[in-house]
């Protein structure tokens, strides 16, 4: 993949870029001290991904990726910890890592790189996919080791996407299965799930509490897009 760094800092460039060059699937095609000279760098130049710093002066990396058109993947590479659940509003974001960044957890973003999709596409390539998933009233059955097993719907407290994944978390037991959000979304009953994240469908009678932009549910801590809360906010019995 062609890739650029953003960076204030000449010493954190400096390690992405060796940390890059011990990977055989990145080629870094440019780094920049600042935003804006890497914006004038992506309007004549391809590039796949971007390593991108969240705190820059005058310009944070939040700033630069709704300024782009399009935007690459993303990773996200910074020293404050403070921003994940930020970071999960944007579809282009595959990775939050912190630094001091060490080259497993490198490799490990890379590889994520390499088999994220954009929402987009696994919008379009969906009817493609074998999802596994058949309902019949309230029960909901899912294809697992060529075995049918049976999910009470109400029991479902979490569907969360994991790549060509989704993960069915139930009080009882957790499920993961071969399908895609957007299949099992329409196997469910619009009056009791409600989707509020691209990765994530909740059961809204199943939510504990909210504070900012975050939903407890059982033990999970699930963050809430920005576009998706006025939904959220609708659904509750408010006082």
């Amino acid at each position: 993949m062609q890739c650029i760094i953003v960076d204030d800092e000449a010493a954190a460039r400096t390690i992405l870029k060796k940390l890059a060059s011990n990977n055989e699937n990145l080629e870094v095609q440019a780094e920049f001290s600042n935003a804006l000279q890497a914006i004038k760098h992506l309007n004549q130049h391809e590039v796949e991904l971007i390593f991108l710093d969240i705190h820059m002066p005058d310009f944070t990396g939040f700033d630069f990726i709704q300024t782009i058109k399009n935007p690459p993947k993303i990773i996200l590479s910074t020293s404050d910890r403070n921003f994940a659940i930020e970071a999960f509003e944007y579809d282009c974001i595959v990775d939050y890592i912190v630094k001091p960044i060490t080259q497993e957890r490198f490799d490990k973003a890379i590889k994520k790189a390499l088999s994220f999709t954009p929402k987009d596409e696994k919008d379009t390539s969906s009817e493609k996919v074998d999802t596994n998933i058949k309902e019949s009233g309230n029960d909901l059955y899912v294809n697992i080791d060529r075995r049918l097993i049976k999910i009470d719907i109400p029991s479902i407290y979490l569907i969360e996407a994991r790549g060509d994944y989704i993960l069915i978390k139930t009080s009882g037991k957790n499920y993961t299965v071969h399908s895609t959000m957007k299949k099992i979304e329409e196997k469910l009953p619009e009056n009791l799930f409600l989707k509020i994240h691209r990765s994530f469908i909740i059961n809204v009678d199943k939510i504990i509490d909210i504070e900012d932009n975050s939903v407890l549910i059982e033990k999970d801590v699930i963050p809430v897009s920005r576009s998706n809360r006025p939904e959220l906010m609708k659904r509750l019995n408010l006082l």
